[in-house]
């Protein structure tokens, strides 16, 4: 192969790195929506800051996540009776709200790939490994199986308080936190 091949070659290849680069950075748009309905009484349960669709509203669905990092985390309860509705997807069991485990968006949970392992959570100048147990339904929402709330954002670390208090985060503001995470 001569110099002129060789300088080709290595164009061609920062010109492929450079497109997936970009491809990924890409932000993860709406694949969908949903339409709200009014929920039954006593329906939708508001525990944690939990909302609930309502008759008239659409709601964007996600079947992707924008690439891991940035996320906003989220209280979620993992308990029978808990907002997070049925018993978590990976192992089809409930789990103590003392046991640091998440659930991610769709996109990130990506079709059971992260159950049952760790990520890392930073947010509140803290670390905290929490276990990936369920997956924050993107894609459907408004409905009985999913506790009549909207379908999750594509970016959200859904987290029992376990995380909350490890991140060393005051129980008045549980609710939202913006954050990184990254697989551990």
């Amino acid at each position: 192969m001569n110099w002129c091949n060789l300088i080709l070659l290595a164009l061609f290849i920062t010109n492929i790195t450079s497109y997936s680069e970009i491809v990924e950075a890409q932000a993860c748009i709406p694949g969908g929506e949903i339409n709200g309905i009014t929920p039954p009484p006593g329906g939708c349960n508001k525990e944690n800051y939990s909302g609930c669709c309502e008759q008239g509203e659409t709601y964007p669905t996600y079947t992707c996540s924008p690439p891991v990092g940035q996320a906003v985390l989220s209280l979620n309860s993992f308990e029978k009776d808990g907002d997070g509705g049925g018993p978590s997807r990976c192992d089809n069991n409930y789990h103590s709200d003392d046991t640091p485990v998440v659930a991610l968006s769709t996109g990130w949970f990506d079709g059971g790939q992260r159950c049952m392992k760790n990520i890392a959570i930073t947010g509140n100048g803290r670390t905290v490994l929490a276990m990936v147990v369920d997956e924050c339904d993107s894609t459907m929402g408004c409905d009985d199986e999913h506790d009549y709330q909207p379908p999750f954002s594509d970016n959200i670390v859904d987290a029992s308080k376990a995380v909350w208090k490890a991140l060393g985060v005051s129980e008045d503001n549980w609710g939202q936190l913006d954050i990184v995470w990254s697989d551990a």
